[in-house]
């Protein structure tokens, strides 16, 4: 399997799809096989080489070449997407190439967020694929005078196996590619797959493993010079004056220019400028309220008792079941803010030049990012382009254009092509963070411990509804009211990997055990009965697949041996988001007095799996993930600053405290939702409930290890 990633072939990419789209057909000339440039040209069948539709060439080689749309942030989407392609196609994947395709309308959702790609993009890869192969079909019956029917494909040939002819997709690339572009299509039965499901190799593990420039960090443009801006410290704050003279003064540095949000330092070398930044002298006046975390504590509290909220959610007659019900269960559940935190800090390159504007960088929404540089420099969009990197992971910090808009405003203030980048101190001190969120659960059981009315209030920090109001326990309760109430805070804030459910599926799966427990059953069976009930008789509009949630369930419980096991105690959690189905049973074991995680056990539904082995990988990383923040991750603010500013003072979780995973995928038939995010929010909640079944103490707030479980506090923080 051979790679090429393309920085500096952008611009030939664009004419490419140009000329494509005009009818005419271009080739592909890869000047080496482990190059980093793909030089394109409009050569019309210059070496045999011819697109068969957006998504694929194919050269008189044998070489498919394959255009990966969305940005690539480790999800493995630069593997899977092709992987659709050419199994339609029938490709033999040792000659498959992979590009990171540019900004390019023709793709649709080129974007890769809320765990969306591969279940959007599914039916149009797989028509592609297929698409290519029913021209090749054709080709091959046309050149041997028989039937197309009578053909079939395998590994990048084209069989009739009636007489025994055989030709290559290589051999049949010119004539394919004056079939005439059938309208529809029929794809393979799901049990004819060859690549899909099975478990390949990301496209770039040698170029990462050996250090090859793919990401925005290592983009580089002769004679391009570096920014670095310095930010208000503190959140509610802007420049009010400044003096460059000593920042100016360093070897080095060109100019420097205030800009919307700072004063950006520009220069000849990272060294440089970081340097000069330093050497600024800021004066900052206020510009709106200024917010301590003591503050955030005393208005989540006045507002869940006082703020007026926005009913999210009402079914049947909550005031009543309260009122006769034999036992009321409440709680209150807190998470602060964190930060992203991706390995590679936020960086772009941008080249304004007079009426056009070219963009290099990782980001997660280029789209997005074009248009806020196209509306910033009053320029169109189609004077705009945007070549894609490698992302050094995003978590949803990339979704957000901010660093794009910058690089773009301080080129088009010095005159030269700049990239920007941002220290690991700026991504934490001055990004946008997941907010801080308070949540009020109560629950109304009947004399025989069934539920019989559920409540809750969420309040949250710029969040909008930090509810999700047609998830479970909803459908299951007859009586339900999910209302919300939101503070509006100078402090950015956006969406953090799962949004909203990475908390709120701890908050509710601890609270539902807590019921459980006052109810005197199980916590899977009391879960159960709540499904079954919701699969008998719901009530109001579901988001969730019923059996899909009991089928997880019943498998976690089994595969983990729940309640037979000795010597660990075991705390269970289920969640459905993003499409998708995760059930945990998490395992502790008490060590010097404090429990300690050792293993998790995770069974999953996300219908059809692409990649087994990037699948496995999302997984394992998301229960990471979701384990490290919500034991540890904490980001708290004084006076607007931000009181964290790198790893020195924010607790990540380390490669020795990361449990054994078991998992399992569940093949439910159903075409592929999401992955990227679906097993982070269930983790917490199952190690909170094992945590308590082995301390006999319940924890209300991440991160963890504030909790007096773990500080000895014996109280709450909040």
């Amino acid at each position: 399997m051979q790679t090429t990633t393309t920085h500096t072939g952008r611009r030939d990419f664009l004419k490419w799809s140009a000329f494509t789209a005009g009818g005419l057909v271009l080739g592909f000339k890869w000047s080496d096989a482990d190059a980093q440039t793909a030089t394109v040209f409009t050569q019309a069948l210059a070496d045999a080489n011819v697109a068969m539709n957006h998504y694929l060439t194919i050269g008189t080689d044998g070489i498919v070449t394959i255009f990966s749309p969305n940005p690539e942030l480790g999800q493995n989407i630069m593997t899977s997407f092709p992987m659709i392609v050419a199994d339609e196609l029938d490709a033999d994947w040792k000659k498959v190439k992979v590009v990171q395709a540019p900004l390019d309308n023709r793709f649709d959702r080129q974007l890769t967020g809320g765990s969306g790609a591969v279940p959007h993009s599914w039916p149009l890869l797989r028509k592609a694929g297929a698409t290519a192969r029913f021209m090749l079909i054709a080709a091959a019956a046309q050149r041997w005078g028989v039937p197309a029917s009578e053909c079939t494909t395998e590994e990048g040939f084209v069989l009739h196996k009636a007489s025994g002819k055989k030709l290559g997709y290589g051999e049949l690339a010119e004539e394919a590619a004056k079939i005439p572009v059938p309208a529809t299509v029929t794809l393979k039965d799901k049990k004819d797959f060859k690549l899909i499901g099975t478990a390949v190799k990301n496209v770039a593990n040698k170029d990462i493993l050996t250090g090859k420039p793919l990401y925005g960090l290592d983009f580089y443009r002769e004679g391009m010079l570096y920014a670095m801006i310095q930010r208000p410290p503190a959140f509610g704050t802007k420049v009010k004056s400044f003096d460059a003279a000593a920042a100016k003064a360093i070897p080095g540095i060109i100019d420097v220019v205030q800009v919307k949000n700072g004063v950006a330092v520009v220069g000849k070398s990272t060294w440089q400028v970081m340097k000069a930044k330093k050497a600024l002298k800021i004066t900052y006046e206020n510009s709106g309220n200024i917010e301590s975390t003591a503050d955030h504590d005393k208005i989540f509290a006045d507002l869940l008792n006082n703020g007026k909220a926005t009913v999210r959610r009402k079914d049947g007659d909550v005031a009543t079941a309260f009122k006769d019900a034999a036992k009321v269960i409440k709680a209150e559940y807190q998470c602060p803010f964190i930060p992203h935190n991706p390995l590679e800090p936020m960086n772009f390159f941008a080249h304004v030049k007079g009426d056009s504007v070219e963009l290099v960088g990782p980001c997660q929404i280029p789209g997005g990012a074009r248009t806020a540089v196209s509306k910033m420099l009053n320029i169109p969009e189609d004077k705009i382009t945007l070549e894609l990197t490698r992302l050094g992971g995003g978590f949803g910090r990339r979704l957000y254009n901010d660093y794009v808009t910058e690089a773009a405003e301080v080129s088009s203030l010095v005159k030269a092509p700049v990239k920007v980048i941002w220290s690991r101190e700026d991504d934490m001190t001055g990004g946008t963070y997941r907010p801080a969120v308070r949540y009020r659960f109560e629950a109304a059981l009947d004399a025989g411990g069934n539920m019989i009315g559920y409540k809750l209030r969420g309040v949250g920090i710029n969040s909008g509804n930090p509810t999700r109001e047609s998830n479970f326990p909803a459908g299951a309760v007859d009586n339900l009211l999910i209302d919300s109430v939101e503070h509006q805070s100078p402090i950015t804030t956006g969406a953090w990997r799962a949004p909203i459910t990475n908390f709120l599926a701890y908050a509710e799966q601890a609270f539902i055990d807590e019921v459980a427990q006052t109810a005197g059953k199980d916590p899977i069976q009391f879960r159960l009965e709540l499904f079954e009930k919701a699969k008998a008789k719901p009530v109001g509009q579901l988001n969730y697949n019923v059996n899909r949630m009991i089928d997880v369930t019943k498998r976690a419980a089994e595969r983990s041996g729940w309640g037979t096991k000795k010597g660990v105690i075991q705390g269970f959690s289920v969640y459905f988001s993003h499409r998708s189905y995760v059930a945990q049973v998490a395992e502790v074991v008490m060590e010097k007095g404090k429990p300690a995680i050792k293993k998790i056990f995770a069974v999953a539904d996300c219908g059809q799996v692409i990649n087994l082995g990037g699948a496995q990988q999302q997984v394992m990383g998301a229960i990471v993930d979701g384990m490290g923040h919500a034991m540890f991750g904490k980001l708290s603010f004084k006076e607007g600053a931000a009181e964290q500013s790198n790893f020195h003072n924010y607790r990540l979780i380390r490669m020795r405290e990361i449990p054994e995973i078991d998992l399992f995928f569940v093949d439910s038939g159903f075409d592929p939702t999401g992955l990227g995010e679906p097993a982070l929010p269930p983790t917490g909640g199952a190690i909170a409930n094992a945590i308590y079944k082995a301390t006999g103490k319940r924890i209300y707030q991440q991160p963890f290890l504030d909790s007096e479980v773990f500080s000895g506090s014996g109280k709450k923080t909040f």
